[in-house]
């Protein structure tokens, strides 16, 4: 049975704590905030909570790969920018889900 956490106040805590607008994030350099970042986000996508299962399940799918340590992704995920594009997607789906009232679409 799905739980309650992480929901999206989780996600919008911890990209707050960035004190950015990830939307270009793509864009910039390697840095460590950033790949740390990365491996929270994918320790939360990872757990069977309500908001998780509602959301692209490409989100979930690639956090399970790479964790699991599977080849192809983690070689996939080791580009910065690849790694940042990621982030940068999901703020904005968190944030427009937030801004939408919390309804997945």
């Amino acid at each position: 049975m799905p739980a309650s956490k992480p929901d999206m106040d989780d996600y919008l805590d911890l990209f707050g704590r960035y004190q950015k607008d990830f939307g270009p994030a793509y864009m910039e350099p390697e840095d460590e905030r950033y790949r740390f970042l990365f491996d929270q986000i994918c320790r939360l996508l990872v757990q069977p909570s309500d908001f998780n299962l509602s959301m692209p399940q490409e989100f979930r799918q690639t956090a399970q790969r790479y964790l699991a340590g599977d080849e192809f992704t983690v070689s996939h995920m080791r580009d910065p920018q690849i790694r940042h594009f990621m982030l940068s997607d999901l703020y904005d789906y968190v944030h427009l889900r937030h801004k939408m009232g919390g309804k997945a679409w």
